[in-house]
């Protein structure tokens, strides 16, 4: 794909010489170029309003306009479709390049390189004899050393999302955070909560979709940034909790997003191995299932790893002491659920990661409480389902999860292969259930209609409803069985009257 991008850069930098403006590519575009990635973003500087000039560059290549941001004159030309798809933003300088760098934010983004000239390097190995590279605060340095650094002291005063925005690079490149930059960011921390809703869940997401997220979040705490984000969970350091506990509450939350990644196959754990990892349930429909988009930027193990941020985010206010000492959480997975939706809107999270993580959090200790005495009923399993919908097997990871970060290096083989077992045992019926299913519908809306003379409404799909969670338990199973247990549930509603009325 480098030899169409730079086709379509060697066009631009060519309409824009001849109209005669300067243009250069500029920040991520450069810094990834230098290190051999593909290209996440294509940025390009001109002398001049850049939305006018996208337009006509727009107009010139037969791509498509989008204004980014009016007042900062920030526009996208978009080229091609599908995985051949090129966005091009286009920025304004007004003196020269190098007075725009220095308004940027670390030094391995305030690089440049004349556009035409990048357009010549692009697919060949960078080097002075190459391309011209415009460095003017040591980022090809920094490149090397693998290191984020700060352009100058002003810059989270200027944007508090590139709080976030250094360690999601530090996560995306592997690269460390120097300590005077650290430094800046502990006093900045709280500038964070300034910043809009929109542009931190998406930072937050680039680092949670990453493997090795528990670290980072860990990391953000030891900024400062996790509790300028998350002040509600404040609260839960140092919260203890009942013996089954190894961590308090704030230290288990963050290492139930670690036990999720090991159980996710995404990131080994501190206290997990491979025997460990296989008694849990793995098959290629639940990696299918939680490699889900969600929404832009979010995926089911994203929203999963923050469920498990969460879930115990209530434990703190719902805490009380029995005459035993012995805490108790009662109603903390409720309020929690709550805490959760009020937090993800305040960050502008979609209403469907909102409705998955309230259902994660509000459900997690669903699965553990089926098995109070044996394994669950067929019923128990249909209804959790029907229940929980589409995060119905994310809940169960989660469930496991929390077990493994209640115990950590207390974890007792014998107990997890339990607590694995209930979970596969879950997983199979449930399997079974859905075969049963959709193989065969035993009677339709039709059915009710002709035979027992209802009308369209919410009655019949109550109805259908309970045959279904009747076929699925093995109660029915033939057409007969299920029209006569319509029949039954009819005449303990009055049925009678009903389809007599209907048919008068």
């Amino acid at each position: 794909m480098l030899p169409e991008l730079a086709v379509i850069l060697d066009r631009v930098s060519r309409l824009l010489s001849q109209q005669g403006y300067q243009s250069y590519g500029i920040g991520g575009l450069v810094r990834d170029w230098l290190l051999g990635r593909g290209f996440n973003d294509i940025d390009i500087a001109v002398n001049g309003d850049a939305t006018s000039i996208a337009r006509k560059v727009a107009r010139a290549i037969g791509g498509k306009f989008v204004l980014l941001d009016e007042v900062n004159k920030v526009a996208r030309v978009v080229m091609g479709e599908g995985e051949k798809q090129w966005e091009l933003d286009f920025s304004s300088f007004a003196a020269d390049v190098e007075s725009d760098l220095a308004r940027r934010d670390f030094t391995i983004n305030a690089l440049a390189i004349e556009l035409s000239q990048l357009a010549g390097a692009l697919g060949q190995r960078p080097g002075p004899t190459v391309a011209k590279l415009i460095d003017p605060f040591s980022g090809e340095s920094d490149l090397k050393k693998r290191t984020i650094r700060a352009v100058s002291s002003e810059i989270f005063e200027r944007d508090a999302s590139r709080l976030l925005r250094a360690v999601r690079l530090a996560a995306e490149l592997n690269f460390v955070i120097e300590p005077q930059t650290e430094a800046l960011i502990r006093r900045c921390a709280g500038l964070i909560s300034g910043v809009p809703g929109e542009k931190t869940r998406e930072e937050l997401l680039k680092v949670v979709n990453l493997p090795g997220a528990a670290h980072r979040l860990r990391y953000l705490d030891e900024l400062g940034l996790l509790l300028a984000l998350f002040p509600e969970l404040a609260e839960s350091k140092g919260v203890e909790q009942p013996k089954l506990h190894f961590w308090d509450v704030f230290d288990h939350s963050l290492e139930t997003v670690a036990a999720i990644e090991f159980l996710t196959r995404e990131h080994d754990w501190e206290y997990g191995n491979e025997e460990i990892l296989a008694c849990a349930p793995w098959s290629e429909a639940i990696e299918k299932h939680l490699s889900r988009e969600i929404s832009t930027g979010s995926y089911g193990k994203s929203m999963l790893k923050l469920g498990g941020l969460l879930h115990d985010v209530a434990k703190p206010r719902k805490k009380t002491v029995d005459s035993s000492d012995r805490a108790h959480f009662y109603g903390h997975a409720r309020e929690g659920a709550d805490m959760t939706v009020a937090l993800l809107k305040r960050l502008r999270f979609s209403k469907r990661e909102t409705d998955l993580a309230e259902s994660l959090v509000y459900h997690h200790l669903r699965p553990m409480q089926m098995a109070k005495e044996g394994m669950p009923t067929p019923r128990a399993i249909y209804r959790y389902f029907r229940d929980t919908a589409d995060a119905g097997s994310d809940i169960l990871i989660l469930a496991l999860a929390d077990y493994l970060a209640s115990r950590g290096p207390l974890l007792e083989r014998e107990d997890w292969e339990e607590h694995c077992r209930l979970i596969n045992y879950i997983i199979a019926e449930h399997n079974k259930q859905q075969v049963k299913v959709q193989i065969e519908k035993l009677i339709d809306g039709h059915d009710l209609i002709n035979i027992f003379g209802l009308v369209p409404g919410p009655l019949i799909g109550e109805l259908l409803e309970v045959v279904r969670e009747a076929q699925a338990s093995g109660e029915v199973g033939d057409r007969e069985s299920a029209l006569a247990l319509v029949r039954k549930k009819l005449s303990l509603r009055g049925g009678s009257r009903i389809i007599s009325r209907n048919r008068g």
